[in-house]
This record gives structure tokens, C-alpha cells and sequence, in this order.
């Protein structure tokens, strides 16, 4: 979806309980999240390369400039968040992507989510240890 009043072409991206909005645009290589740098917000410099995958497989990583809002989750959902909305955006912008970004996985969500304690035991799956005596 492209906003009327920026001009920039918005996206979705989720994964675990995080989600981000990206917003791009051509630019100069900005990339902001939660208005901080992405290698201050993100602080560890894997996660910041995973966020970046989509930019740098297309091959915009200078050319194209990147603002997100991201909420929920961890460091980790943050960063897979982003990087699916970021190739979300990458493929409205320019439908030729989608191949490219689909042979690297970028497009599909991740449903894998923390699966629930059950009552009786110490976690989801993990019993409690059994005594026959």
C-alpha cells in the first residue's frame, strides 16, 4: 500500500508475538526503528543483518531508505518481523523481486510461535519427575 501523504510504500511484517510496520522509499540507506539507528536498536550485529536480508538480496541496501515501527515480541521476533515486511514492501514496490526474495524465504511467515505451560507439569512438554515409590 503506498500512503498518500509520504508517498512511501507500506508494509506488514510478523513473527513470533512481534510485528513491524516498515515504511520505504528511495533514499540514501537510512534505516530507522522506532526512530534509533537499526544497529542501536537492534544491538546485535546477526539481528541487523537479518533485518537488512531483504535490502541486500535485492540489492538496495544504499539506495533505499527504511523507517519501522515495531511492537511485541523480543530482540529476535523484531528483527524477522522487519525483515518480512521489509521484502513485502520490496515486492510492491517492483513485482520482478518476488522470485528472487521467495527463493530466500523472506515472503513466507515464520507461524512458529512459544507453545502454552500446561497445568501439572513445569513447562509445555517437560514432566514433573515420576517416583513409583
Amino acid at each position: 500500500m503506498i500512503d498518500a501523504n509520504t508517498k512511501e510504500i507500506v508494509a506488514l511484517g510478523r513473527r513470533k508475538r512481534a510485528s513491524a510496520r516498515v515504511r520505504i522509499k528511495p533514499g540514501t540507506g537510512v534505516f530507522t526503528v522506532n526512530g534509533r539507528p537499526v544497529d542501536e536498536y537492534l544491538a546485535r550485529e546477526t539481528l541487523v543483518q537479518l533485518a537488512e536480508l531483504p535490502l541486500v538480496t535485492a540489492g538496495l541496501k544504499e539506495s533505499t531508505d527504511v523507517r519501522a515501527l515495531c511492537t511485541g515480541g523480543g530482540l529476535a521476533g523484531q528483527a524477522g518481523a522487519l525483515s518480512m515486511g521489509i521484502a513485502r514492501a520490496l515486492v510492491e514496490q517492483d513485482e520482478e523481486l518476488r522470485a528472487t526474495l521467495r527463493s530466500k524465504g523472506l515472503l513466507t511467515r515464520d507461524a512458529r510461535e512459544v507453545e502454552r505451560k500446561k497445568y501439572g507439569q513445569p513447562g509445555a512438554r517437560k514432566r514433573f519427575q515420576f517416583s513409583k515409590r
